[in-house]
């Protein structure tokens, strides 16, 4: 009778103890397994960062080195246009824009900030005119392509992989002007580098051949005829669009360097997080079994 009363009490006790144990048990490890993997994840993901920040450091002091010497090609450009107040008239209906990018990602606001730039420009256009793009880099066609597909004339990738020559941007010049499309107003478009962490999306003008041709200030200077024209028109389109890649690159590198920086200290707060949560359940299963063994050795003792 005492053997049949004890048969009885245990699993009353010890099936509803087992069981719960069991549950918690294995649910609290797989909490800590998945913390675990996240916490391996997120560590991964700061040693890249980290490496990323290591070498666009590397890049931006090249590209601020570069940018002093390709700033005199853009100035000498400037001078001669504001000196003869050569800008094309901005009523006619013909414009183009040229913007100057790459296509690494990465790197902040950079290519937005062009992107809402040319938005702007093209949405406050008056009536009549019709705005031309021609990009360069695969980011900005990306986020123009949807919206303003029907605006863009060229786009050109493999731009801001590797350092700027002046070769690469006479190619590009070339290739603006073989389009064949007759622009009477112009803008060129590119992130101007103020400091390591500060740019801001700049436009200057270029002029087309005719523009230039036709404008009586141009007819000061002397031994001015239709080749020479045409030779200086080419070679003021390539040290513009050269001094704004210096420009644009430098500011990238700046830019994913703080991003990059940024990135990696929110790695970092998010592993001390992850690790305090794991320490916190690892103590709370330690806990918990302890409380359940416990438990049960109290009840075999009680059934006894």
């Amino acid at each position: 009778m005492a053997a049949h009363k004890v048969f009885s009490k245990l699993p009353t006790l010890q099936t509803p103890s087992c069981a719960r144990s069991f549950s918690v048990s294995h649910q609290d490890m797989v909490t800590l397994k998945d913390i675990r993997m996240r916490l391996a994840s997120v560590t991964n993901i700061q040693k890249i960062t980290k490496s990323m920040k290591m070498v666009s450091a590397a890049k931006y002091a090249r590209a601020s080195r570069e940018l002093i010497p390709a700033r005199v090609y853009g100035d000498g450009n400037k001078a001669l246009l504001e000196k003869t107040e050569i800008t094309g008239d901005e009523s006619k209906p013909n414009h183009l824009c040229v913007a100057v990018t790459s296509d690494r990602g990465l790197c902040g606001g950079v290519h937005s900030g062009i992107a809402k730039a040319l938005k702007l420009k093209i949405a406050e256009q008056p009536a009549g005119v019709n705005t031309n793009l021609i990009l360069c880099g695969d980011k900005l066609k990306a986020i123009l392509g949807k919206t303003h597909g029907s605006n863009i004339l060229l786009t050109m990738q493999e731009i801001g992989k590797k350092p700027s020559f002046f070769d690469e941007a006479a190619f590009v010049a070339q290739a603006v002007l073989d389009t064949g499309y007759e622009f009477d107003y112009g803008k060129l478009y590119y992130n101007k580098f103020r400091s390591v962490i500060s740019y801001i999306p700049t436009a200057d003008p270029i002029v087309s051949l005719e523009t230039l041709g036709t404008s009586e200030q141009i007819g000061s200077y002397d031994d001015v005829d239709e080749e020479i024209l045409r030779c200086y028109h080419e070679f003021s389109l390539a040290s513009s669009v050269f001094y704004a890649m210096k420009e644009e690159a430098c500011s990238e590198q700046s830019a994913r360097m703080s991003a990059m920086e940024n990135a990696t200290q929110n790695a970092g707060e998010m592993i001390d997080k992850l690790r305090l949560t794991y320490n916190r359940q690892r103590q709370a299963v330690i806990t918990t079994e302890l409380i359940e063994i416990i438990s049960g050795s109290v009840a075999l003792e009680t059934a006894d």
